[in-house]
């Protein structure tokens, strides 16, 4: 029997992350695969998509109700949705209030003590952003996620978040089994988009998973609390997530340590691409002319 594979989903705010893989796992779950996702963001969005929900009650919410996280049934925490997906969110304290990385911890101590990975195929984390504490980082930190695939764009932000997540998980690499997948540019037809991804994959001893296009269906169907693969099967972005999917089920075992780059090495080489323009020293610190 085929070990369980363990994979995150890690990007920067806002970039589709948890829209990219929500739709990955729907694509998945129609190749048979038997699914559990983890949702690793205090917002609880992770599972939305697949349970057709606003919000999932989490596993810190539920033991701060019964008193302690011991005190919870694994039927209380786990909810099925799309294609016999299972479903937990990890949650977190309210704003402002404690370390968020908490419930991440909590959540996956309790699952495995639960024995709830076992006759998974998949288990999926969705993480928040960037590897900001070590809450945040546990799935790359305990050897929990073996496989971390960075959702990214062209934009010059969600590079250095993809850089810097990438400099988490070589943290790590030498001293547990963790690997990078592969980056997964969520397009947002930004200049020479498809290019940089590839150019910065290349430096990340890494590859580009897929490109994935921009298209209204998602919202279309987001507005639906839906995946696209579920909500239009037929249509060509369906497609490019299981061709996504496809990519993802074919990489065990093909994960790299990253080499990230320095600040000055990415600036170079968003402007060898032509996205920084080259920097006028003379300019420097200057505010605009008045006209």
């Amino acid at each position: 029997m085929a070990a369980v594979r363990q994979i995150a989903f890690y990007g920067k705010g806002g970039i589709g992350k948890s829209t990219t893989s929500q739709n990955t796992l729907a694509a998945l779950a129609e190749l048979g695969q038997k699914i559990m996702i983890v949702g690793c963001d205090p917002k609880a969005d992770s599972t939305r998509l697949i349970l057709h929900a606003k919000a999932q009650d989490t596993v810190l919410g539920m033991a701060a109700e019964v008193g302690a996280v011991e005190d919870l049934e694994i039927e209380d925490v786990v909810k099925i949705g799309y294609r016999d997906i299972h479903c937990v969110e990890s949650g977190g304290p309210e704003p402002g209030v404690g370390c968020a990385g908490r419930g991440v911890i909590t959540a996956i101590n309790f699952l495995e003590e639960e024995g709830a990975y076992k006759g998974k195929d998949y288990i999926s984390y969705d993480v928040l952003g960037d590897v900001v504490c070590g809450g945040f980082a546990m799935p790359i930190r305990e050897n929990k996620a073996q496989e971390i695939y960075i959702v990214m764009s062209g934009e010059m932000m969600a590079m250095f978040a993809a850089n810097n997540i990438a400099r988490g998980i070589l943290k790590y690499a030498n001293t547990g089994g963790v690997r990078l997948g592969g980056l997964i540019c969520n397009e947002r037809q930004t200049d020479k988009e498809l290019e940089l991804a590839e150019a910065l994959a290349k430096r990340l001893n890494t590859k580009l998973i897929h490109f994935v296009p921009r298209d209204n269906i998602v919202q279309h169907a987001e507005l639906r609390r839906m995946t696209v693969v579920e909500y239009a099967p037929d249509s060509k972005q369906a497609q490019e997530y299981r061709e996504l999917a496809r990519k993802i089920h074919e990489n065990a075992g093909k994960g790299t340590i990253p080499t990230p780059l320095s600040m000055d090495e990415l600036e170079e080489l968003l402007m060898e691409h032509g996205i920084l323009p080259a920097e006028d020293e003379s300019l420097v610190g200057k505010a605009a002319a008045a006209a």
